[in-house]
């Protein structure tokens, strides 16, 4: 059996951010609201508009603005305890995938006697939560329609809570918000949504029509957007084609999941803080050519659809180029990370057991070095 879920409310309004009161309407009884954010997105001043619209509705909101990248615990806990003091009726993740992230988390710990200890895993987060609504702020993670939530817990390490209760009630793809993104950050994101789209789309244990036919139409979407917004960061019709794109890449690996390029980009993140994008980027490539033996098929599936050629070394192949005409880092060196981490990095990607076992190659530890030597 094949099962498919996702938000059941989505909207794509340029400049919606502005009519935020009628966004909310319908989502929750009370009028206290809590916006979880991170300090970048409130300083650029994002969601000003938003917060005038409820205030002047007469909500009374709440910003959260201490989430940072790859969220620990303790940012978590402390954002859950003020949401629930300050008796919240609806949550907000207003950024990119780190504030959505922790707002879905939020939105479970404020009304649920569930420890955060018990939600790592998959289907383990059960119980009620506070109504959600996630806004992205970037093209890339697709948190927007996952649900699923990494956190870092200890030092280094990155759990995922994956549970059906993490789906958010509504969103927003407001195309506005994410006009002023530097240009790196729009070309890491833009291939970190079409890394989800290819993972999706040879994720085997789970992979389903549905996702295959979202992840070929995000990289319609993505391929010939991400070239122009590069180039033209007010091109108002790529940036929507972008996220567009970005969500319709995580509408499919939500229900088809990543695989071997998110489990050797997760150490850059958690040992070096590299944001996701730019690190499923880097070793991107390089995965892909591992996978190719087997994967073979599906790629070559995907380059026909792009019209691409016939092979899925065309694919590898416009990766490639992608990579190197948006200007994205493309080494270890060039992002600090030095070569004698790689055995430590290489050992703990092999403790991604949750996204190794939907790699349609198998991954080895000798396997994750020479990705990690190719690109030092």
């Amino acid at each position: 059996m094949q099962i498919f879920r996702t938000v059941p409310d989505i909207r794509i309004d340029f400049g919606g951010t502005d009519r935020f009161d009628q966004l909310v309407a319908g989502l929750c009884a009370g009028k206290r609201i809590c916006m979880v954010t991170d300090k970048g997105v409130r300083g650029l001043g994002l969601m000003d508009a938003a917060v005038s619209s409820l205030q002047g509705a007469g909500y009374e909101v709440l910003i959260i603005d201490a989430v940072v990248a790859d969220p620990p615990e303790g940012v978590v806990l402390d954002a859950a305890k003020s949401a629930k003091e300050f008796q919240a009726d609806l949550i907000v993740g207003f950024g990119g995938g780190s504030p959505m992230d922790t707002a879905k988390v939020i939105a479970h710990l404020a009304a649920s006697p569930q420890p955060l200890s018990e939600l790592y895993g998959v289907g383990l987060a059960k119980g009620p939560r506070l109504p959600l609504l996630l806004v992205p702020t970037t093209a890339g993670t697709g948190s927007e329609v996952t649900n699923i939530a990494i956190l870092t817990t200890g030092e280094t390490e990155k759990q995922g809570i994956v549970a059906d209760v993490l789906y958010a009630d509504r969103v927003l793809l407001d195309a506005s918000l994410t006009l002023g993104l530097p240009k790196l950050t729009t070309a890491a994101t833009g291939i970190d949504a079409m890394v989800h789209a290819i993972e999706a789309y040879t994720s085997l244990p789970q992979k389903n029509p549905i996702s295959d036919t979202l992840a070929l139409s995000a990289l319609s979407k993505l391929t010939g957007a991400i070239e122009r917004v590069c180039q033209d960061g007010n091109d108002v019709e790529a940036r929507t084609d972008m996220l567009i794109g970005s969500m319709l890449a995580g509408q499919a690996f939500a229900n088809a999941p990543c695989a071997a390029v998110h489990a050797l980009a997760y150490p850059l993140g958690g040992f070096f803080h590299i944001p996701h994008g730019l690190s499923n980027a880097l070793v991107l490539t390089e995965v892909m050519e591992y996978n190719l033996p087997k994967a073979e098929k599906y790629y070559a599936e995907i380059a026909a659809h792009l019209s691409l050629g016939q092979s899925g070394s065309a694919l590898i192949d416009e990766m490639h180029r992608i990579k190197q005409v948006t200007d994205v880092p493309q080494t270890l060196s060039s992002v600090d990370i030095p070569a004698s981490a790689i055995p430590m990095m290489a050992k703990d990607a092999m403790t991604k057991t949750r996204l190794l076992i939907n790699n349609p190659r198998k991954m080895t530890y000798d396997a994750t070095v020479k990705i990690y030597e190719a690109i030092a």
